[in-house]
């Protein structure tokens, strides 16, 4: 049993509607340091309105979620988020580049401009995007717009990751190397949260796997 110590998130009670329509039902779930959680579930079923509660980008209609650190409420985590990229409006002017490392913003003390830049020529390269960088988003295509948002979610090297269908739009190729770049992160002690409609190229890294469909279980 994982040490309450550990334990970074608790949701408790967690209800979501819009008008009349019921999208989460009395949600209770605990996250631990560590987790790799894979979350499949309908279209429709409440999974990323899942994920948009806990990143605080929707209200829950009732209950609430808590975050932790060594055992002390806190009022934030240091969490990448790689969302639907649906949710992305490629007409906005913005390059590669820059959406990359707008995933530095708000870490914290300010680093030299030389370490960021680094970090940006890295995370860039990881992606296989170093070519891209100057391009604005709205020519990408799906998979490079989402290696973009992935190396986003990355770059900061945050306590957990929440993924909103990271595998959608990318190769054969990137999917194998973005298991492997999760894989070892995992390792190192990131916590994970995944939603994923294709759950084979993930279920070895998962210690949880959870379905949703208004309400929770285990799959």
């Amino acid at each position: 049993m994982p040490l309450l110590e550990n334990k970074i998130i608790a949701i408790e009670n967690l209800w979501l509607s819009y008008a009349d329509k019921s999208v989460l039902e009395d949600i209770n779930l605990d996250i631990f340091r560590g987790d790799f959680l894979l979350v499949s579930g309908p279209n429709g079923g409440g999974k990323t309105s899942l994920l948009r509660t806990i990143l605080g980008l929707q209200k829950p209609t009732r209950g609430a979620v808590y975050f932790f650190e060594e055992g002390r409420q806190v009022p934030s985590l240091d969490i990448g988020y790689l969302p639907q990229k649906n949710s992305i409006d490629s007409r906005f002017p913005i390059t590669v580049e820059e959406v990359v490392a707008s995933g530095l913003m708000g870490k914290g003390s300010r680093r030299p401009k030389s370490v960021e830049r680094r970090e940006i020529d890295y995370m860039l390269d990881l992606m296989g995007i170093t070519a891209l960088r100057e391009k604005s988003i709205g020519v990408l295509s799906g998979g490079q717009l989402q290696r973009t948002l992935f190396g986003r979610a990355l770059i900061s090297h945050p306590a957990m990751l929440i993924l909103d269908e990271p595998s959608s739009y990318i190769d054969r190729q990137f999917e194998v190397r973005m298991v492997e770049i999760l894989r070892e992160l995992s390792s190192r002690g990131t916590t994970i949260m995944m939603v994923s409609h294709e759950i084979e190229p993930f279920i070895t890294l998962s210690n949880r796997n959870l379905y949703i469909d208004h309400t929770l279980g285990d799959r």
